[in-house]
């Protein structure tokens, strides 16, 4: 279920272009996939009330991973545009 008041729903307003790539390329639609697992997983890690046991490692490295698949679906997006 998706939810879109999440803050990390960056992609909102491209959503018609982001459906478009994903019928038409299954590398995007892996990654961008991929990137919305990454990003609900920080949701509820940030969120939960566990979210002092788990180790600020951890979490910065899904972060870290989510950036770089944010930067990734930016340039398909960018590239689709041109």
């Amino acid at each position: 279920m998706k939810n879109s008041s999440r803050p990390y729903r960056k992609f909102l307003p491209q959503q018609k272009k982001i459906e478009e790539l994903e019928k038409s390329n299954s590398r995007f639609r892996r990654i961008y996939s991929e990137y919305e697992l990454m990003s609900d997983e920080l949701w509820n890690l940030e969120t939960s009330d566990t979210s002092g046991s788990i180790p600020d490692d951890f979490i910065n490295a899904i972060k870290l991973q989510t950036t770089y698949l944010e930067d990734e679906i930016e340039d398909w997006l960018l590239e689709d545009k041109e």
